[in-house]
């Protein structure tokens, strides 16, 4: 059984619980000031006109992605190191292939996957934390693949760092954000581009439960630099004493052709 790395094991643990996801996906849509749903930017940045049919999702979850995929694939794959995803991302993923699979998997350990198999690979809001699997990505997709990722800005958040330094938090996502993720790509594939999502999470005066909920699911991220109790306590302060708190969600997709 493959063990959860300890430099990120509570972070990737804070992944696990499907009800708490929902929730707090309620809350970030409600609170977005850019309405367009994250899920659909990426889907309509997939030229599924050029014949895309096998897929390979990274860290993939519960099938957060695989929702919204549209039907009449050939295979959707999911690698993720959670085992309790299984069910939910092969429920959301077998209405949409022929043919489902999930393997769990800590990347970047090896995929045990032929070469040339898939069409494209996605990871979204996940190689930050195994970018040691690009050498991987390459080889897995078929000339001519793509490869799609989403990330954050290495500044996600950064309202909150006038108050906190969150250095922990900064470290997980530089290892791929918005601003370095070319650079890391570009040696691995023939061709990258990108789609900004700008946005910005809005809180106001009377939000306190739903700031306070959010901080909480962040906890894993911060807890190394701060105690999360007393962060929630300073930003539901801020928030009574300004009447709002808008914090930065700027997001980037990239896509990388083999």
């Amino acid at each position: 059984m493959t063990e959860i790395h300890a430099e990120t094991g509570e972070t990737i643990r804070s992944y696990s619980d499907l009800a708490i996801h929902a929730e707090v996906g309620a809350i970030i849509r409600h609170h977005s000031e850019n309405k367009e749903d994250i899920r659909l930017v990426v889907r309509d940045a997939i030229p599924w006109d050029d014949d895309i049919k096998k897929i390979l999702d990274l860290g993939c979850g519960y099938g957060w992605f695989e929702e919204v995929m549209p039907p009449g694939l050939d295979l959707i794959g999911g690698i993720d190191c959670l085992e309790e995803n299984e069910g939910p991302f092969l429920a959301a993923a077998r209405p949409k292939a022929r043919e489902a699979f999930f393997r769990r998997l800590t990347l970047p350990a090896p995929a045990g996957l032929p070469p040339g198999q898939f069409d494209l690979v996605v990871s979204l809001y996940s190689l930050y934390f195994f970018p040691g699997f690009l050498p991987d990505v390459s080889r897995l997709l078929k000339p001519g693949g793509l490869f799609l990722c989403l990330t954050h800005s290495a500044s996600m958040l950064e309202e909150g760092q006038h108050y906190f330094d969150f250095k922990n938090l900064r470290k997980v996502i530089e290892r791929f954000s918005a601003e370095n993720g070319g650079e890391i790509l570009r040696p691995f594939f023939k061709e990258t581009r990108h789609i900004d999502y700008p946005n910005s999470l809005v809180f106001h005066r009377g939000d306190e439960a739903s700031l306070a909920r959010y901080i909480d699911f962040k906890k894993e991220f911060i807890q190394k630099d701060v105690d999360p109790r007393i962060v929630r306590e300073k930003m539901i302060a801020e928030l009574g004493r300004k009447g709002e708190l808008k914090f930065n969600k700027n997001d980037r997709i990239f896509l990388a052709q083999t």
